[in-house]
């Protein structure tokens, strides 16, 4: 346990960002998790709509410095990629 006035903010401040960082990580990960699940059921309407969503998750994450903008920007590249193929190729 640190003893040093400045130690013990540091660590107060640290928690506090920790588990912001959680918040949104684990937020942007479940909407990518909803948007790989939607686009593997076939329906393009709600795959649509969980891509966005996943998108939009995605960018706060990066805006805010949890993940870096290149990571961000592959990850949302790979969906809008499967997306643009599942466009393509309906399935019936």
């Amino acid at each position: 346990m640190a003893n040093i006035k400045s130690q013990i903010k540091r660590n107060r401040q640290n928690e506090k960002r920790r588990l912001r960082n959680r918040y949104y990580t684990g937020r942007a990960r479940t909407a990518v998790k909803k948007a790989r699940a939607a686009q593997e059921k076939g329906s393009l309407e709600t795959a649509q709509q969980a891509t966005m969503e996943a998108v939009s998750a995605l960018d706060k994450a990066a805006e805010k410095g949890i993940l870096h903008k290149n990571n961000a920007a592959r990850r949302k590249s790979r969906l809008m990629r499967r997306l643009a193929a599942m466009q393509k190729n309906p399935v019936k």
